[in-house]
């Protein structure tokens, strides 16, 4: 069916425009929420006037996200929590509760589900990615502090690399064509990393 979105949509379109979709879609979802309406040449009249209130929306949400995106740009979190001696946390530190801080440091309600993508289960300092808008995805850093407050000495991590080994079988497994049956096997090596000087 094609539909006239009344208003922008995520991953889908822009008010104003028409958009072919698929039929519940439409009807059990776009219509009823106030999204959208049947894409017929009555409402087709009624396209520009919802073009232009959506494109003033636009660059007013823009200059909201520019300035908020700087806000965020500027702000680091830090959390205490119980961790081993690795540095990895007996729990973690979930994307809600640094939304949360956020939200108290800055004044703002922004969406839980766009700060950060999974929770942080790990000592020190990490960027932590909060999804604005397509075009605004500022970084903040979260830094995460033993409870105990001693420091953690995190070993290096080693590189896994694989290696393809052939190993030729004897003489006497020869096939009955004459040919030598190559088998191989994967060796997993440690390769250590060096450090760039």
């Amino acid at each position: 069916m094609k539909v006239l979105l009344k208003e922008d949509v995520d991953n889908l379109g822009y008010a104003g425009e028409v958009y072919k979709v698929a039929d519940g879609y439409g009807r059990n979802y776009l219509i009823p929420k106030g999204m959208a309406v049947v894409a017929t040449p009555s409402m087709m009249k009624q396209a520009e006037a919802w073009r232009k209130k959506a494109e003033a929306r636009r660059a007013e949400q823009r200059a909201e996200f520019e300035a908020l995106a700087a806000q965020i740009v500027g702000v680091r979190l830090v959390f205490t929590a119980r961790a081993g001696e690795m540095g990895k946390l007996y729990g973690s530190i979930t994307t809600s509760q640094i939304a949360d801080a956020l939200n108290e440091e800055l004044g703002t309600e922004i969406d839980r589900r766009k700060v950060g993508v999974e929770p942080l289960r790990q000592l020190g300092e990490h960027k932590v990615v909060v999804r604005l808008s397509g075009e605004f995805q500022p970084e903040m850093i979260v830094v995460i502090e033993s409870e105990d407050g001693e420091e953690v000495i995190m070993e290096e991590p080693v590189m896994m690399e694989e290696v393809v080994v052939e190993e030729i079988v004897e003489e006497d497994s020869l096939e009955e064509d004459g040919e030598i049956v190559v088998e191989e096997e994967t060796a997993v090596l440690e390769v250590e990393e060096v450090a760039e000087a």
